[in-house]
Parts: structure tokens; C-alpha cells; sequence
């Protein structure tokens, strides 16, 4: 194994590591102590089952991790990107769309590894705690579906992607700029195009939860174009809301399971949260983010795309430049899992300042506190997340953790007034 070889697979065996022994930490601070917090919200029985819960999910993530890290550094070695590549190029196509073959039969070969997994997370893992909703009909529509919208979406990236590559010196530059446009474009169109394929979005009915949501909107001149109903019930009991869209396209969006299991000042809250992600520029930072990971990404391919050692490391004889743009994918792992960890970081510090946002606009401190208990409780979410778990995976804050910082702004503001 030459020098190169090693350090790529070095470089996907130490993230998986790092993510392994946040998870094995993970297990071993459960804690069948319940919070007083949790106090007539879990029962000793539902929070001994939140708690089997964590335990379960984490076994099947690591044994799916590592089933996957195997497969990946197996394909490696054996040559597995030339041989994909003889028969993408067997086609007899041109350049670009040799290249989406090549990408294409990666994915499905990605895809179709993943199915097994998912079939035993969805039908036996969240069926045994009562999550699962999901027929095997909509099991399989959905996943057609995502890959024919993958296919068109990612086809068209990939495709204008390498035509940079092929034809231009600053080929990086005019590939991000690409990319941002159109995945702006996606956000905006998605709410009311690629959603839908999904789930239905039915206009929430009026009466007193409608008017709430539509006082405080008003009260906050928040436009939105549009109250929604999810039927996210026909997949899963586990319960959510969001805001989704811009500008004229955005909309709120009410989980139907959630409306079921909290008051209209819950769901309030739950939603002045949401907004205040929107009133505080969290959503564009989080896209600018995104966008300079994007643009790290591409300028790494311009850097490497073009060097046979790249080729080389994975026993390739030529050196065909979307295949260069995948292995270089390689390359930026390392760099991925460090941009994940810092947007984790700045997500949470997020989630906290919607919080404060929905107590000081909604005014109904215990109303947020109450929402976050249930749907903590609605999803069997763990109370006692290890920190270094946390500080890798968690973009969410741990609830205890979002309680305390409620409690303590209304405490100050207490003693302020």
C-alpha cells in the first residue's frame, strides 16, 4: 500500500472513529434517572423504553458504519472506481455523459447497499417502539422517487460541474457560482414543487390555532404565504414543525402529529421559534456557510483534479476528470467532518437564540418549555447526550440544556425588572 493510499483510508477510518467512540460515550452516560424537569411528563416505563431506544439505534448505526467503512476501503483496494469506469465508458456516450454514467452507477451502487439497512431501521427498529407508519407501498415510492429527483438534480450539477473542469483554468470559480445559483433556486422552488411529491400540505383549518399563529405573525410583521397541515403521520408518529421557503414562496409547516399532542400557546411557540430562526439571519448564515464549504470543495478538485497521483492511489491507468472530481472527494473528507462539527456548533448556539426569541416575542416562557418537553418525550429523545457526542453530532442543544438557558433569561429579566 503505497504512502497516498494510506492516508486517504486513514483519513475515512479516523472520522469514523471519532463518530464511533462519540457514540459508544453516548451509551455508556445513559442515565435511568429522570430528570425532575421530566417530572409527570415520562413515566418510569416510556423513559426505561427512551432510554432501550438510544441503546438500539446506536448498535444499528455502528454496525452499519462499519459494514460501510469496510465495503468503501474493500472497493478501494480492489480497483473498484477503474472497473465502474470500463463499463460507464463501454456505453460508447460522449465525455460529459460518460461521466453521469460513471457518477450514476456509484450512486445506485451506494443506494442500493443502503436499502437492507433501512428496510430493518424503519420496519423492525421503529415499528418495535411504535414510530413506524410507513407502508412497504410508500416505502418504495419514496425511494423512487428520491432517486429520480436525485438523478435530475444531481445529473444536472455534476454535468455543468465537469464542463467547467474540461474547458476552463478557473474552472472552481465558475462551478461554485453555478452551483449557488441553482440551489437557490432549488430552496426557493422546493417548498412548492419537490415537497409535495412527498407529502400532502393541506391549509390548516380556521379556528384558534390558525388565529394565533396569524396574530403573532402579524404582531412580528412576518409575512408568510400560507399555514400548512403535513401529513407526516402516514410515515411516522414523531412529531415537528418548520418554516420552509422565501420570500413569497415561505410557509409554515405544522406536523400533524404534532398538532394532536400540544395547546395552541405550545404550538405558538413552537412556530416563534421557527420565525425567529428567519428574524435573526439564521437561515442565510446557514446557507453562506454552505455555500463556502462548496466553494473549499471545488477549489480542493482545482488543486488536485489534475495530478496523477490522484489517479494513481486508486490504481487507475488514465485519468478522466469526473473521475478525478469523485476521488478528490476523498480528499476532503477530513475537511467535510471539521466544517460539520464548527456548523454544528454555530446551530446550536442558533437554537438556543430562537428559543430566547419565541419567550421575549411570544411571552409564554413555559409554553416553549412545555413543547420542548413533549416532543422530547413524543420522539424518545435522550436526556443525557455525552457532551463529546454533543460537540460532534448534535446540531439541536440537549433539551435540559435549552431549559436551563429559558429559565435562566426569565430569571434574569426578574431580577432586571
Amino acid at each position: 500500500m503505497n504512502v497516498s493510499l494510506f492516508f486517504v483510508i486513514f483519513s475515512v477510518v479516523v472520522v469514523y472513529a471519532f463518530e464511533s467512540i462519540a457514540d459508544l460515550l453516548d451509551i455508556k452516560n445513559v442515565s435511568m434517572r429522570i430528570p425532575e424537569e421530566f417530572h409527570g411528563y415520562f413515566d418510569i416505563e416510556k423513559y426505561v423504553r427512551s432510554q432501550k431506544y438510544l441503546r438500539v439505534n446506536t448498535k444499528f448505526f455502528l454496525i452499519y458504519s462499519t459494514l460501510f467503512l469496510i465495503a468503501e476501503i474493500i472497493f478501494i483496494i480492489s480497483g473498484g472506481f477503474g472497473y465502474i469506469n470500463t463499463i460507464a465508458i463501454s456505453f460508447g456516450f460522449g465525455y460529459i455523459v460518460t461521466g453521469i454514467v460513471f457518477i450514476g452507477i456509484l450512486f445506485f451502487i451506494s443506494e442500493i447497499f443502503k436499502i437492507p439497512f433501512s428496510v430493518y431501521r424503519i420496519f423492525v427498529i421503529e415499528e418495535k417502539f411504535g414510530f413506524n407508519k410507513m407502508s412497504v407501498k410508500t416505502f418504495i415510492t419514496d425511494l423512487l422517487k428520491s432517486w429520480i429527483i436525485t438523478s435530475i438534480i444531481g445529473g444536472i450539477i455534476f454535468s455543468v460541474v465537469l464542463y467547467f473542469f474540461v474547458n476552463y483554468k478557473n474552472a472552481w470559480l465558475y462551478a461554485f457560482i453555478a452551483t449557488t445559483v441553482f440551489e437557490l433556486f432549488v430552496i426557493f422552488i422546493s417548498p412548492v414543487v419537490i415537497m409535495p411529491l412527498f407529502n400532502k400540505y393541506i391549509p390548516l383549518e380556521d379556528g384558534e390555532l390558525k388565529n394565533s399563529i396569524e396574530k403573532y405573525a402579524k404582531k412580528e410583521n412576518f409575512k408568510i404565504n400560507g399555514i400548512f397541515k403535513m401529513d407526516a403521520s402516514k410515515r411516522s408518529v414523531k412529531s415537528n414543525a418548520f418554516l420552509t421557503g422565501f420570500g413569497k414562496f415561505r410557509r409554515i409547516v405544522l406536523f400533524d402529529t404534532l398538532i394532536h399532542m400540544h395547546s395552541v400557546d405550545e404550538l405558538t411557540s413552537i412556530l416563534a421559534h421557527e420565525m425567529g430562526h428567519f428574524r435573526l439571519g439564521h437561515i442565510i448564515k446557514n446557507v453562506i456557510f454552505s455555500f463556502i464549504s462548496i466553494a473549499v470543495m471545488f477549489l480542493i478538485f482545482s488543486l488536485f483534479i489534475h495530478q496523477k497521483w490522484i489517479y494513481a492511489i486508486f490504481f487507475m491507468q488514465t485519468q478522466p476528470i469526473y473521475m478525478g472530481m469523485v476521488l478528490c472527494m476523498f480528499l476532503y473528507t477530513p475537511i467535510s467532518f471539521v466544517f460539520s462539527v464548527i456548523s454544528n456548533y454555530f446551530s446550536r448556539k442558533y437554537e438556543h437564540q430562537a428559543d430566547i426569541y419565541a419567550v421575549v416575542t411570544h411571552k409564554e416562557p413555559e409554553a416553549v418549555i412545555s413543547a420542548l418537553k413533549k416532543l422530547s418525550v413524543n420522539n424518545l429523545s435522550n436526556l443525557y447526550p455525552h457532551k463529546f457526542k454533543v460537540f460532534l453530532k448534535y446540531s439541536h442543544p440537549p433539551v435540559l440544556k435549552r431549559i436551563g438557558v429559558i429559565r435562566e433569561y426569565v430569571s434574569r429579566e426578574l431580577d432586571a425588572n
